[in-house]
């Protein structure tokens, strides 16, 4: 919304609610990404989070060191081998701290992949596609009714409603279905005793066989 005479355009509220989600990121921990989060009710904002660790113990920033990137784990996976609270999370737990209801409450997330950070043993620099499924449960519970994200993939703002966060759950669990399975050897059919113990049979009495025409 331009102001008459002035030049200035005033962002409208969804764009001011996604630039303070970028100002929260500001205060990000992570090496890998500067996540924030802030939750909207009735226009007011009630809380907000960013990605780092758990409070009193040390950041990733501080530290130097990520146990994902450096077991060269790809984006998306094994996040219970990370230090640090999601910015979604954060939000989430900030307002319970303070006794503020998050139901019918809407999302609005800023992220920002860090350069030089998925580039080691073959991992893929891939982007952020809606909330993460460890996420998504907990905004479903907490009563949010939308999530709006600015994805780093062409700064687009997309919109999660619940059923999208239902589907981001049901396609995790797919996925991890796919790779449990691809990493299983090929199953072996057992055959029952009776049947192995006649096979065994039938083949010493061809072995005899075959000696004797030898013979």
């Amino acid at each position: 919304m331009k102001e008459r005479g002035s030049g200035y355009t005033r962002p409208d509220a969804s764009q001011h609610y996604l630039n303070r989600a970028r100002t929260a990121a500001e205060r990000s921990t992570c090496l890998r990404r500067r996540v924030g989060a802030v939750i909207i009710k009735d226009g007011v904002e009630i809380s907000s989070g960013y990605v780092g660790s758990a409070r009193g113990e040390e950041h990733c920033i501080e530290t130097g060191r990520c146990l994902r990137f450096e077991l060269g784990i790809p984006s998306g996976q094994r996040y219970e081998l990370c230090r640090s609270v999601h910015a979604e999370q954060n939000a989430l737990i900030n307002a319970a701290r303070t006794g503020v209801s998050t139901v019918g409450g809407e999302m609005f997330i800023s992220s920002e992949k860090l350069e030089g950070r998925y580039r080691r043993s073959g991992q893929e620099a891939t982007e952020l596609y809606g909330p993460c499924s460890m996420c998504a449960k907990q905004l479903i519970n907490a009563g949010i009714v939308a999530v709006h994200m600015r994805e780093e993939r062409d700064e687009k703002v997309r919109t999660y409603d619940v059923d999208d966060l239902r589907q981001i759950l049901r396609d995790h669990e797919e996925a991890i279905r796919r790779q449990v399975l691809q990493a299983q050897p090929p199953a072996r059919s057992v055959q029952p005793a009776e049947d192995t113990q006649r096979e065994e049979r039938g083949t010493s009495g061809r072995s005899a066989l075959g000696s004797g025409v030898g013979l």
